[in-house]
């Protein structure tokens, strides 16, 4: 049925997830909705009948909330969107019952509505497989908010979890339960992990990389029954092979199944392996019904469980609505990436098409070392067919848009499998035509991002996502929808916008010294004053959270995690803590200069013990521990303050280390005592927050065994004092310290060091390291010299001023959020309950 659009018609939208809401807003941007201060008008009024109590939610970073990321921040829709689009939203009251004679349908409370059109978007249920026990206590499905609440509050009195199912939802589900800290297993019927995904030797990596994370892989087996105690409660999972797995939960995660139930009772068709039957309109048996989404089965026979296709069909279904029927869903890019258990996994056009067959070629890169496998499979005119990568996926953006294109690839295929200082950077998204999809989840082409950047004056990714909608599904298109962003701006010639973000015209040097000079003490004060529009964003509120924690001492604010500050803060500042690929964190309590007690190595050894944390020895001399879920790292950091631990600031862009030799306490070459200027040097400048991490080093001869010139802060003992070395970077791109003073005492060398990352502190550049903000100085180290050892500016006493503000007013973070309940309270499971003691 095409909408007869001469009246207001009435429009059921049966279930309200990811696909439902996208045909909402595909209706709206249309103009197909009832104008709700005219009701004569053509177009639909909207009820909507939803079995959840929320409105739809991203189902797709469902896991998120596992590492802190509150239930509200995953809603689809803006707060307004019904009241603004007249659309009714009925929450937890589902259909029931549907008569198609009469165009009705009738709800769980006992609603009745008339409609004109109805679409079902029931999407599915997780399967669970008929064994006994799989209905105790302690077993859990894994689709829902609900769900993850559920399960969260039941791993707190639990140790060992079972996953049942190794495709994709299984293996976040085991993510989910190593972040809530359980020793995990994951049982696959298949011989292999991700058989719809991978092949064996993708599979392979992905096992290497996910058993080298503690989780136990069993392949090849299934469940047979569910141990339970007597008390009715889980205990353990017997495998088919007889094999008992001891766990305190199981979350079935096998695959899911067709919600077709409603239609089925209403008499409409449904395909022998579950899902309502569409054709091509996405349109059923009844010419007034659709459906879309999982419950679906499209005219190819398949039904399809990823969310690209279900937005393909929301906008057909759309189409037909607003008398726009001219598209057709005719299949849909299958193709997919993601991060699971901290393994990047991706897959593209026919990962499995036949090698020999129509003259089909394989290019493989496989490095065991790390779990990285790439395969690409290509046609005989050097065409993609499709490809697997895992471990790294960095290429997905480059190759999934020529997936399955009458092309060749633009580029061997080498290049964009081999690592990248092997043939240098991946072909962009300049080799693609106009004609390619860039985000299959919304269908959007590279040209119609080009055209969109055009025609509004787009300069950044957020305007691009907001005109197109493209990267607003799996985000997995981001990087290239970015590369085609700049290179439209460089061929329109306009001049990117010097601003940190859109909503400051500001660089960062420039907040900071705004913040300094009108001493500004809220982010709100600072956009009030100097803000663009807008509530801010993911790049500038961390920034400015940095900056007040830099100018802390001078603008008499506290603690980072006080007020709106914590707001400001990124995963990690605001847990304190090191967010990992598992959703675990670490904790590093700071060991300046690498020197501890045999006391306080037990102290450490007792904790990791006690919470079975794993313990690496660092290239920076201290202890890390991991593992710790977000509800322990309280009660760790109680013990490690007690010992007399301190924060080791992991997880700021702040100072992390300063390492060293043994210098003259030990050593028969040493000049000067590294261990010790090391201790002093850290202690000096700890918790100084800075626009990135840095890091020092103490050499107590010029036989450099600490290092110190792949550092930041870089020393040297001398037979006349100390050298002082700066910008320095050991990382991605190294970079040797340049000499900056010589043969300096004690004395002048705090006092160089503290002019230098002062002065760094207010120029430096969002995220930028010392070694690229020396290499971007004018006048290289010739003009820092003027600057911070000959005074040119005249701003030497102040910022010397400025570091000893710092030093006094340092106060250990970690100590301060033990001494606050209402600080300790960011850190429970859940919001009611009771602050941490410790």
């Amino acid at each position: 049925m095409t909408a007869n659009r001469s009246r207001s018609q009435t429009l059921v939208l049966v279930g309200h997830g990811m696909v439902g809401q996208r045909l909402l807003e595909a209706l709206a941007e249309r103009g197909a909705l009832a104008d709700i201060g005219n009701p004569d008008l053509p177009g639909w009024h909207v009820v909507v009948l939803a079995e959840e109590d929320r409105p739809a939610y991203d189902r797709v970073h469902l896991t998120a909330t596992f590492t802190g990321t509150p239930h509200d921040e995953l809603t689809l829709a803006d707060s307004d969107f019904f009241a603004r689009h007249g659309i009714e939203l009925a929450l937890g009251d589902p259909a029931t019952a549907i008569d198609t004679t009469a165009r009705t349908v009738t709800s769980a409370s006992g609603l009745t509505l008339s409609y004109d059109a109805l679409v079902l978007a029931t999407g599915s249920y997780p399967f669970v497989p008929p064994i006994e026990g799989a209905d105790a206590p302690g077993c859990f499905t894994y689709r829902t908010l609900d769900d993850v609440d559920a399960l969260t509050d039941y791993a707190r009195h639990a140790t060992t979890g079972v996953v049942v199912g190794g495709g994709l939802l299984g293996l976040e589900a085991a993510g989910a339960l190593r972040t809530l800290g359980l020793t995990t297993h994951v049982v696959e019927f298949a011989p292999r992990l991700m058989p719809m995904q991978v092949d064996d030797g993708g599979a392979a990596a992905l096992r290497t990389t996910i058993e080298a994370m503690g989780v136990a892989v069993h392949t090849g087996v299934g469940a047979h029954e569910v141990d339970v105690d007597a008390d009715g409660l889980t205990r353990g999972l017997v495998l088919s092979d007889g094999t008992r797995i001891s766990a305190d939960l199981v979350v079935f995660s096998a695959g899911v199944r067709p919600r077709d139930k409603l239609a089925r009772m209403s008499g409409l068709a449904v395909g022998d392996r579950g899902g309502v039957l569409v054709d091509e309109h996405c349109r059923t048996a009844d010419p007034y019904v659709y459906a879309i989404g999982e419950c679906a089965q499209t005219a190819d026979g398949r039904v399809h469980g990823l969310v690209a296709p279900g937005y393909q069909m929301a906008e057909v279904v759309a189409d037909r609505l607003a008398g726009e029927g001219r598209s057709v869903f005719t299949g849909a890019d299958t193709s997919t990436k993601l991060k699971l258990l901290g393994a990047d996994v991706a897959s593209f056009g026919d990962p499995f098409a036949a090698e020999g067959k129509g003259g089909a070629v394989s290019v493989v890169f496989s490095d065991n070392r790390d779990g990285v496998y790439k395969k690409l499979l290509l046609g005989p005119e050097g065409q993609l067919l499709g490809g697997i990568l895992v471990g790294d996926a960095d290429a997905y953006g480059s190759l999934r848009p020529h997936a399955g294109a009458d092309r060749p690839l633009p580029a061997p295929a080498e290049a964009f499998l081999l690592p990248a200082d092997g043939v240098g950077a991946l072909p962009g998204a300049d080799t693609l035509p106009d004609d390619a999809v860039v985000c299959s989840c919304h269908n959007v082409t590279k040209g119609a991002v080009r055209a969109a950047v055009a025609e509004h004056g787009l300069t950044d990714l957020g305007g691009v996502k907001r005109c197109t909608k493209a990267g607003t599904g799996c985000g997995g298109c981001a990087g290239t929808l970015q590369h085609i962003l700049d290179a439209e701006l460089d061929a329109l010639g306009v001049v990117k916008a010097r601003g940190l973000c859109p909503h400051f015209d500001l660089t960062r040097a420039e907040l900071y010294e705004t913040v300094r000079t009108e001493r500004i003490r809220s982010f709100t004060e600072l956009l009030e004053k100097h803000g663009t529009g807008g509530a801010g964003c993911a790049v500038c509120k961390p920034v400015v959270g940095n900056v007040l924690g830099s100018l802390a001492p001078e603008l008499g604010l506290s603690h980072i995690l006080d007020g709106e500050q914590a707001a400001l803060q990124d995963s990690n500042d605001l847990y304190l803590g090191n967010l990992q690929k598992d959703g675990t964190y670490s904790v590093v309590p700071r060991i300046p200069g690498g020197e501890i007690s045999a006391e306080n190595l037990i102290v450490i050894g007792e904790i990791a013990r006690d919470h079975g944390l794993y313990t690496k020895i660092t290239g920076g001399q201290r202890i890390d521990l991991f593992g710790a879920r977000k509800d322990q790292l309280p009660a760790i950091w109680r013990r490690l303050v007690d010992a007399g631990f301190e924060s080791g600031h992991a997880y700021g862009k702040s100072l992390r280390t300063v390492k060293s030799c043994v210098g003259s306490k030990f050593c028969r070459f040493g000049q000067g005592d590294a261990v010790q200027l090391a201790i002093d040097l850290e202690l000096r400048y700890r918790g100084l927050r800075a626009p990135h991490k840095f890091k020092g080093g103490v050499s107590g001869c010029l036989r450099e065994c600490a290092e110190a010139r792949g550092k930041d802060v870089g020393v040297i003992a001398t037979a006349n004092g100390w050298n002082l070395y700066v910008g320095g970077n050991g990382g991605t791109n190294p970079r040797h310290a340049e000499l900056l003073a010589a043969d300096l005492s004690a004395a002048e060398l705090f006092r160089i060091t503290d002019r230098y990352l002062m002065y760094y502190l207010r120029t430096g550049d969002r995220l930028e390291r010392t070694s690229a903000w020396l290499e971007r100085l004018e006048g290289g180290i010739e003009r820092l010299r003027e600057i911070v050892v000959e005074d040119a500016l005249g701003i030497c006493a102040e910022l010397e001023e400025q570091m000893e503000r710092h030093i006094a007013a340092y106060r250990d973070e970690w100590a301060a959020v033990l001494d606050d309940p209402e600080k300790l309270r960011r850190f429970a499971e859940f919001v009611n309950e009771p602050a941490h003691a410790g």
